[in-house]
């Protein structure tokens, strides 16, 4: 049992007992007391803003304590900084990477490791763990090639080959497919019954009620409950964590017979880079008042198809790509905003907003050149720049510690709800969004997700790329699969189950073997 009643010297692998950090004026965790016993998975939950990153940095000694102290094994002890965590053998996964692009995988997993080392033989562990775990990497692979997904593997990996005693996850299955999350949960039980602790930050309720034993829940700064997630529902749980019922996405039945405003027509790309994935013949119309979902693996062309979209890179043909029907494939993103296009990229600290920037500069980033209202004359309106940063804030909910911060300063879901309102406050006519809810919490996501619904049916046309089954079925009136850099067709989200959609992630569409839902040659 955990509480207060199990508060014996030496139960406990670490305690944090009345912690208190404070930024300015701002409290960030107001007393808060967390347990961690030996072979117990335990979940920390909470809204994003609610204290959850800000503790478990201060566990990891990446912030010091305001007030009250931590114990390991019952002893006080002072975790000064990152390395004196790793060596008392605790490790940690960030939602946010913390890789160098232009060195390999297994040169980012040696800067971690303690002493002298020998890089091919490294390489050879990481590739016999990570294949042990079900994450497999390529050791010299370059980091800058690989995907969201597959980064987050060389995390994972590089922190289980220090063998902690106490390993802190932060949102670990936001990028994995539901077999790599179920291996994952394999390995931490494994790691639960060889006596290592596991503190779990997760915002997918369901999977906690499947693998934790404990939960503790932050609200605003302080802990609201200590619970067994498997006596609660996701509905309580979320319940606990907002202090509200949490809002029910709401859909209508869309009618399919807009005008075609976001064409993409048999567009082929060659890799970008030994690593990349090509694109094969990609095909596909979205129309005004709909949301049609890609699905798909990490890494199986996403990125580059988002790109394409996007103008980052640009297509062979003007018509391989066309918005509002304007052929564009050879046109760059500011050209494809003139259009009435947005774009929200999957990783949103460094492609979707710059750190260092406040948030109204980071507004001025994707307006200064399609909205009159932000810069004219070759002046920019910063006063303008920040009535829509606040009303950008007010409308999704954006949480900060005060007034206009940098965007570093934003958790991961208040940032994400940022440059997600960002984009809808400009009433696009096409939005291609890369992970709209990727680490957020449940009721971000469903705010976010509703905003995505709202906008098509005011008449935008939408297209979403996401790995999370459970969000494309729930706003989806289309959904096509990506794998290995082919597209399937576009189907009906009423016309086509999970099965079907896990068999197309396997790649049974490509080439000549596209199947219907039911089966049937297409």
């Amino acid at each position: 049992m955990s509480g207060p009643a199990a508060d014996r010297d030496g139960e406990f692998l670490l305690e944090a007992r009345d912690i208190v950090k404070r930024f300015g004026d701002f409290t960030a965790n107001d007393r808060v007391t967390l347990r961690l016993r030996p072979g117990r998975i335990h979940a920390l939950l909470g809204e994003n803003g609610a204290g959850k990153s800000t503790l478990v940095k201060i566990i990891y000694g990446a912030l010091q304590p305001t007030a009250g102290e931590l114990r390991w094994h019952g002893e006080p002890v002072t975790v000064a900084n990152p390395a004196a965590a790793r060596r008392l053998g605790i490790g940690m996964v960030f939602q946010h990477f913390s890789l160098f692009e232009a060195l390999s995988v297994a040169e980012n997993i040696a800067l971690a490791m303690p002493g002298a080392f020998d890089l091919a033989a490294l390489g050879e562990r990481v590739a016999r763990v990570s294949a042990e775990y079900g994450l497999p990497l390529e050791p010299t692979a370059l980091v800058a090639d690989l995907s969201v997904g597959e980064r987050q593997r060389i995390e994972i990996v590089r922190c289980l080959l220090q063998a902690p005693r106490l390993l802190i996850m932060d949102e670990p299955t936001a990028v994995l497919t539901p077999q790599e999350a179920d291996q994952l949960f394999v390995t931490l039980r494994r790691l639960a019954a060889d006596g290592c602790a596991v503190l779990y930050i997760s915002h997918r309720l369901e999977e906690v009620k499947q693998l934790c034993h404990d939960a503790t829940i932050l609200r605003l700064g302080r802990v609201v409950a200590d619970v067994d997630p498997e006596a609660e529902t996701a509905a309580s749980l979320a319940r606990l964590m907002v202090g509200a019922d949490v809002h029910t996405v709401s859909t209508e039945a869309h009618a399919g017979d807009g005008p075609v405003m976001l064409a993409v027509a048999d567009l082929t790309l060659p890799a970008n880079g030994p690593f990349g994935v090509a694109l094969r013949s990609v095909s596909l119309d979205v129309r005004a008042g709909e949301i049609v979902a890609i699905a798909g693996v990490a890494g199986n062309g996403q990125s580059e198809l988002f790109e394409a979209l996007s103008g980052e890179r640009l297509a062979p043909a003007p018509g391989a790509v066309s918005i509002a029907g304007t052929p564009c494939g050879r046109n760059g993103v500011t050209a494809r905003r003139r259009l009435g296009a947005a774009f929200v990229p999957e990783e949103r600290l460094g492609h979707s907003a710059v750190p260092g920037f406040v948030l109204s500069e980071n507004v001025l980033l994707t307006r200064h050149t399609s909205d009159r209202t932000m810069v004219s004359g070759g002046f920019v309106n910063r006063p303008e720049a920040r009535t829509v940063t606040e009303r950008v804030n007010a409308r999704f909910d954006v949480r900060t510690s005060r007034e206009n911060p940098e965007a570093s300063a934003l958790s991961g879901g208040n940032l994400q709800k940022f440059v997600v309102g960002r984009e809808l406050d400009r009433d696009p006519r096409v939005v291609v969004i890369n992970q709209p809810t990727w680490g957020v919490d449940a009721g971000a996501a469903a705010l976010i997700r509703q905003a995505l619904v709202d906008m098509a049916r005011a008449g935008a046309a939408v297209l979403v790329v996401s790995q999370d089954l459970d969000e494309i079925f729930e706003i989806a009136d289309r959904i096509a699969v990506i794998s290995r850099g082919e597209l399937s067709e576009a189907y009906p989200a009423r016309a086509i189950d999970r099965e079907r959609v896990g068999l197309f992630m396997a790649g049974a569409h490509e080439t000549s073997g596209r199947e219907r839902p039911g089966g049937a040659p297409a």
